[in-house]
């Protein structure tokens, strides 16, 4: 028998007792029978390691993952390993990330050294031009990092200098170190698990190594939301890194800016598409109003309803959604093309019922063919206003418009989302299918 069996999962993500009541209620609750339990989820493995993929996609759409595996069982879900490999290539694979992050970590700390002191920043260290700040903030915590390693002139911090900087992408980097630490303050604040330094330090960490190693998409706003769940989840901080990488090579193309133009613009546009066809007279509506860009959901889009839903809710919101597209290939999609070239017998997929039911229909209507197949965030953001539609008709502005949708925040169920989108998913792919006929 499990802990908190019927209960809600805040006593997993505790709050902070000031903060307990402008906290939206949670909703997820722990169920036998429904949610995936840890005794489950250890029966979907064979004595080899090879997991049964399907026999736990519809447990967790029917009632999430219990919190003491989430962080386990959302490496498979995001990709990070194959459900086809055995427990000891999965350690061996574990192994070499870690060593792999360690290097990354250890170039962005020559780099700036604050990177793994336990400190972070808050304040520019960098002017565009590549000048260094001298802040007395920063310095103050250049001085306590030094102070708390006790190293000597040969350490990370030792020798290191304040100097003029040419190399364009260090000054990109340095540049995004100041906005992490802004994030990092704000993220999650009304968790527990916040008040302690180290987590924040851990937090700005992995963001700040992942803006060196994704230099194209660098960091944006909105990804420490996203990377927040998986260092809560997962005790070792390259473990939480790699699962975060996964989660971004889903979500980079929403923080890919060129020119003019953000990349979550191209699902803003999805999202126009869509609601034209479901709900051509709320699209109208929108349009009239000047919305017709769907700017207003741009926040749902971009950190996946963290807003919008308490924090255990979002987090049973994504995995649900991960279960439903899940591809068993994106193990192969994600890797180095040698392992892929290595795998790829092995990685031929003959039941369909290893599939997320998302996924499956796209398979069947041939919205799998599409260039750039239609993600189930989109779906969800649909559906929530296909829901509120009757109200949103009635708005007589972007700022009402603006003002219904902020209502909904801690309002949602997160189940009956992912089955209404579902349901216009269905929809939408019969109805684009008979016009294109």
């Amino acid at each position: 028998m499990w802990r908190n069996i019927g209960a809600s999962a805040d006593s997993f993500y505790q709050v902070r007792p000031e903060y307990a009541d402008d906290v939206p209620d949670t909703k997820f609750r722990i169920k036998v029978g429904k949610t995936l339990s840890a005794r489950r989820w250890h029966a979907a493995f064979t004595p080899e390691g090879y997991l049964d993929i399907g026999k736990i996609l519809g447990r967790i759409c029917r009632g999430g993952i219990h919190p003491s595996i989430r962080g386990e069982v959302w490496e498979f879900l995001l990709g990070c390993y194959d459900s086809k490999s055995t427990f000891e290539e999965r350690e061996h694979l574990r192994q070499r990330r870690r060593v792999q992050y360690a290097r990354l970590k250890e170039e962005c700390r020559a780099m700036f050294p604050l990177i793994g002191s336990g400190r972070f920043i808050s304040a520019p260290v960098i002017t565009e031009d590549g000048d260094p700040i001298r802040d007395p903030i920063v310095l103050q915590e250049l001085n306590a990092a030094k102070e708390l390693a006790s190293v000597g002139q040969n350490g990370p911090l030792g020798g290191f200098e304040m100097v003029k900087e040419h190399d364009k992408k260090v000054i990109q980097w340095k540049l995004s170190l100041h906005q992490i630490g802004l994030d990092v303050i704000r993220t999650d604040r009304t968790l527990v698990f916040y008040d302690k330094q180290e987590n924040l330090s851990k937090l700005w960490d992995i963001l700040a190594v992942y803006s060196w190693f994704d230099k194209e998409v660098s960091y944006c706003q909105g990804m420490s939301d996203l990377c927040s769940p998986m260092i809560i989840l997962l005790d070792d901080e390259a473990d939480a890194f790699w699962c975060f990488e996964r989660m971004m090579k889903r979500l980079r193309r929403n923080f890919r800016a060129t020119g003019n133009s953000v990349g979550v613009e191209a699902q803003l546009s999805n999202l126009a598409s869509i609601t034209q066809v479901i709900d051509p007279k709320l699209h109208q509506h929108l349009e009239t109003l000047g919305g017709g860009n769907y700017v207003f959901a741009f926040r749902m889009l971009m950190v996946l309803f963290r807003r919008e839903f308490s924090f255990a809710d979002s987090l049973y919101l994504w995995e649900m959604m991960w279960a439903l597209e899940y591809d068993p290939e994106f193990f192969l999609l994600y890797e180095d093309p040698t392992l892929t070239a290595e795998k790829s017998g092995r990685a031929k997929v003959k039941s369909i019922r290893q599939y997320g039911k998302f996924e499956r229909e796209n398979m069947r209507s041939g919205g799998k063919d599409a260039e750039a197949p239609l993600p189930i965030s989109v779906f969800l953001v649909a559906s929530v206003l296909k829901d509120k539609s009757a109200k949103l008709t009635e708005a007589r502005g972007l700022d009402e418009v603006v003002k219904i949708l902020n209502n909904i925040t801690g309002n949602l169920d997160a189940k009956k989302v992912c089955s209404s989108a579902m349901k216009l998913q269905k929809k939408y792919l019969k109805k684009a299918a008979n016009t294109n006929r």
